[in-house]
């Protein structure tokens, strides 16, 4: 470790010795000065020397008590001026460094009335014992240095504060941006679990419905339970399709290229009601206005929309007529699907997670989505969608 490291971390611990540190040479100073004479060297005025060693003593408690330190300081100075050493003019030493620390640790106000009002009085007595100028060069000179410790102490707090504020900012950020790479992880694993329960739902409920019927029929019709067989294979491969088609969202850029599925559009509706009516659920899908293209951000959340839809149909009101209608209107899509439900059909409550996905799904675009039992019986699921995003929603996709 260099040695400026422990010195400065050895002074930091103990405060009074840094604060005291600055008087030693100063009273050095002072006790060489009354030994000089005007035209040689004497023996030292120790009785000014002590006098002048005391008013450097506060100074060991500049850093707890600034604003007391300087006054007394600058006490001691005129008294030393006015009573016991006027014919040797000492320099206010002592005062100066008062002053900075004054400066650098209290507010700006304090530390320039004290710096200016001490510069006054300190340059005033000393042309007064000295009988010079108030406005001549030692009596300047004095009061020039007191204002520029003052403006040393502040010029030094506010590099401290503009360092400390930039230190806060670049905290801030890392922060912000730490925060923000959250953020966008937990989007993302959940848009990725709502891909993982979508695909999975739908597909394995269409795969147990199938094999159910199979099973029913492997020995009194081996016909049907062998189209039914083929049903299963047929869904369990675009199960497995779809799997690596969200999974390889997971790979690097420079991972090598796998097995992926195109990303599902409505074009793909026809072979998704196939599905269902091989698996038992009577499905009619008709549209309404005009077709017109849709961003694929809308295409995909009204596919996985209506998938979701339809396999809740299927699970909790097996049999039951279904309805899909497509409503092309000016500014959105409608997605409406309705099952009539029978009593007893339903097979399970479910976890909500898919009415949750689906939800989360059309506010990611700014569309919304209502489902829940109509009066009449069966369930219902109304989703209206934007037919394109804008710029800024799109770049967030």
């Amino acid at each position: 470790m260099e040695l400026p490291k422990v010195w400065r971390r050895w002074l930091t611990r103990h405060e009074r010795i840094a604060d005291a540190l600055p008087a030693v040479p100063l009273i050095v100073i002072a006790t060489a000065a009354t030994a000089v004479g005007k035209n040689d060297w004497h023996d030292p005025r120790w009785g000014e020397a002590v006098w002048m060693a005391l008013s450097c003593v506060p100074l060991a408690f500049r850093s707890r008590w600034p604003l007391g330190v300087a006054l007394l300081t600058v006490v001691g100075n005129l008294t030393l001026l006015l009573a016991v050493a006027p014919h040797i003019a000492p320099t206010p030493a002592a005062s100066l460094v008062a002053l900075y620390t004054l400066a650098a640790h209290g507010s700006r106000r304090t530390a320039w009335s004290v710096g200016v009002a001490a510069a006054v009085a300190i340059s005033g007595v000393y042309a007064a014992t000295q009988a010079e100028s108030l406005v001549g060069g030692a009596s300047l000179l004095r009061f020039d240095f007191l204002l520029a410790a003052t403006a040393l102490g502040r010029a030094v707090r506010s590099r401290r504060e503009n360092l400390a504020a930039a230190r806060a900012r670049v905290e801030r950020a890392e922060r912000m941006q730490e925060e923000e790479a959250r953020r966008r992880v937990s989007a993302e694993r959940v848009r990725i679990a709502r891909d993982l329960h979508d695909v999975v739902a739908h597909h394995m409920t269409l795969v147990n419905a199938q094999a159910g019927v199979a099973h029913h029929l492997l020995r009194t019709n081996p016909e049907q339970a062998y189209e039914a067989l083929a049903h299963i294979k047929e869904n369990s491969r675009a199960a497995l399709d779809e799997l690596r088609a969200t999974v390889g969202l997971l790979r690097q850029p420079d991972d090598a290229p796998g097995a992926r599925a195109p990303i599902p559009r409505l074009a793909d509706l026809d072979t998704l009601v196939s599905g269902f009516l091989a698996s038992g659920l009577p499905v009619r899908m008709t549209h309404s206005g005009t077709p017109t293209p849709l961003a694929p951000a809308t295409e995909l959340t009204a596919y996985r929309i209506i998938q979701e839809a339809l396999t809740n149909s299927h699970k909790h009101a097996a049999g039951s007529r279904t309805a899909l209608v497509l409503d092309y209107g000016p500014h959105t899509l409608k997605v409406t699907v309705t099952d009539h439900g029978h009593p007893g059909a339903l097979k399970g409550a479910g976890t909500g997670h898919g009415l949750i996905g689906m939800r989360e799904r059309a506010i990611a675009i700014g569309g919304t989505v209502t489902a829940g039992p109509r009066p009449e019986g069966g369930f219902q699921v109304v989703a209206e969608l934007p037919l394109s995003l804008t710029p800024k929603l799109s770049d967030a996709l």
